[in-house]
């Protein structure tokens, strides 16, 4: 008897790490097809299930934010950085939502903080030049751009933030030059393309 409990107890624990792994490669599956919300619901059941299970919350606060569930996103962030407070992944992902919602300063607090801890970190800069263009800090911008452009050289997205920095700050020959190096990066840049057109 004793062994047939243990049998029937071991193919439910087989059923349910399968049903888990199932609802992993569901969520991506819908993640590329642009079904978001399906696949953050994938996560309801695993989360009530094995609430400390990290990455599912944070999956699921990630697909919240592509889905522009921008509350339940910081939510799943937030209880995220509850049970790990030295998780940079759920304190830089927190402020993705924020920026979205256009609360820049929330936002840009919760960039710092993360390089606090890691000074260089490129998402966390990303998220801060973020704030900083949102609040339209363009001398700010500039500087920090130029900051990071010298650490990530070959980086494009660092290159678009110099470019429109300057060209706010009124320096179209400064502006050119960013976008021109973009292009040699990311050829179809959509952004380097028209403004180099409008500006030729």
């Amino acid at each position: 008897m004793r062994t047939c409990i243990a049998i029937v107890a071991t193919m439910l624990l087989v059923f349910s790490a399968g049903s888990h792994a199932d609802a992993w490669s569901e969520s991506y599956k819908l993640e590329a097809a642009g079904n978001y919300d399906k696949a953050a619901q994938l996560f309801d059941p695993l989360l009530k299930q094995e609430p400390g299970n990290e990455f599912a919350r944070l999956r699921r606060a990630w697909l919240h934010y592509l889905a522009g569930d921008y509350n339940d996103s910081q939510r799943d962030y937030k209880e995220a950085l509850q049970a790990n407070p030295r998780s940079l992944d759920a304190q830089i992902g927190l402020a993705l939502p924020l920026l979205a919602q256009k609360r820049w300063k929330e936002a840009a607090i919760i960039a710092r903080q993360a390089l606090e801890v890691a000074p260089w970190n490129y998402y966390a800069h990303l998220r801060l030049l973020a704030a900083e263009e949102g609040q339209q800090q363009w001398q700010t911008v500039r500087k920090h751009s130029d900051q990071l452009h010298e650490r990530y050289p070959s980086d494009a997205t660092i290159l678009v933030y110099r470019a429109r920095a300057r060209y706010w700050l009124g320096d179209m020959k400064g502006a050119r030059e960013n976008y021109l190096q973009v292009l040699q990066r990311i050829p179809g840049h959509i952004e380097a393309q028209q403004f180099l057109a409008a500006k030729t």
